[in-house]
């Protein structure tokens, strides 16, 4: 089965300091719900641009899409 890499997009200088928050959200929200996922976490792109993502099965994405709103989304290649 395919993985889905569901991504935010943060801009500007507080890019890494909001993508490293948003993983606390997004953690959150899974332990809630009782979730394990195989990967979260984020990347500082550039000093203006990072991302936080959480890694899905494809058959999972559309759940996930619908509650927490991800920017956009890719093929996860390990």
């Amino acid at each position: 089965m395919r993985k889905i890499k569901l991504i935010w997009d943060f801009r500007g200088e507080a890019s890494a300091k909001t993508a490293e928050h948003h993983i606390i959200h997004l953690n959150e929200y899974l332990e809630n719900e009782k979730i394990i996922l195989e990967k979260t976490g984020f990347d500082v792109i550039n000093e203006m641009h990072a991302i936080a993502f959480m890694v899905v099965e494809e058959n999972d994405m559309i759940k996930f899409r619908d509650v927490l709103k991800p920017h956009r989304g890719e093929v996860y290649l390990v």
